[in-house]
């Protein structure tokens, strides 16, 4: 072999070298943007978060982004009341899309009946893993309704709700409902009957508390009221209902407990001066990690 064609060979090798390295990319985890089939039953407290996911997930680029939504009103939404109106239209089509399978994620609200806290839970996930073997299971945690007391005198205000309960203020005693019966007596004897099915919740009530809190302390850099209008208020009604303040961060919310995206670096806009990234993240961040996905 010749000097010419040695030096050749060389050069050849150098370059082959120099064009991996220079590519690191090609042997780098691709990252994963396909999107989850979902289906997502629940009340007023619910809607408006799996409807403002639909929108988040398609702006952070995740594709195929999928739901079927069943709402109704009140404690009609609740997994129980869906469970045991078997006759309803709702009933059935949320039977029917868990007959044809492929559902990743099925997310409901809480709220039962009877002293049995499960019942309505439990009856949709065992259908649900017939032909959703590897289902998700979450409940989002919506918050405490009635702000000021409900006006027909069956609520106080959540001051003295709270204080009745022997608690200092609202955030606290939500807390421990959150932790003693959420957590520990639903979602805890959930896991127990279903040990091979991820089961977790999502602090969604907090959007609600936080936010209040910080119209309270005059910390919000947005003109809002307390109660008004949906586009500028914290609630919309006596009830409690959601305004878009609210309704944004909660999404903010299942947007990184259910795909995981960084808040930091999420670049959707809520449309409010208020840094509503981080305090979703916030409330993500210290969400109890035993019930995160």
């Amino acid at each position: 072999m010749t000097r010419n064609n040695l030096w050749i060979i060389a050069l050849m090798l150098v370059f082959l070298a120099c064009s991996k390295d220079d590519n690191p990319l090609e042997e780098s985890e691709p990252i994963e943007t396909e999107g989850y089939n979902m289906l997502l039953i629940g009340n007023s407290f619910f809607r408006p978060y799996a409807e403002k996911l639909d929108i988040m997930a398609v702006d952070a680029g995740f594709e195929n982004h999928t739901s079927t939504t069943v709402f109704r009103g009140g404690e009609n939404g609740r997994p129980i009341n869906f469970w045991n109106d078997s006759t309803s239209a709702e009933h059935q089509q949320i039977k029917s899309v868990l007959d044809a399978g492929n559902i990743k994620y099925f997310g409901m609200t809480f709220g039962h009946d009877s002293i049995n806290r499960i019942e309505g839970h439990r009856a949709w996930i065992d259908y649900a893993l017939q032909n959703n073997p590897d289902v998700n299971i979450f409940i989002s945690l919506s918050p405490f309704d009635f702000p000021n007391g409900d006006p027909n005198g069956t609520r106080p205000d959540w001051d003295t709700f709270a204080a009745e309960n022997g608690f200092n203020s609202i955030q606290e005693f939500y807390d421990y409902y959150i932790t003693e019966i959420i957590h520990n007596e639903i979602v805890d004897e959930l896991r127990i009957e279903f040990p091979s099915t991820k089961i977790f919740t999502i602090p969604t009530g907090l959007a609600t508390f936080n936010l209040a809190q910080m119209k309270l302390d005059g910390s919000l850099l947005d003109q809002i009221e307390m109660f008004g209008p949906r586009p500028s208020s914290i609630f919309t009604d006596a009830k409690g209902h959601q305004g878009d303040i609210v309704r944004e961060t909660g999404g903010l919310i299942w947007l990184n407990s259910i795909y995981n995206v960084d808040l930091n670096s999420n670049t959707y806009e809520t449309g409010f001066n208020t840094d509503l990234h981080e305090i979703a993240k916030q409330i993500t961040d210290n969400h109890d990690s035993n019930y995160k996905q």
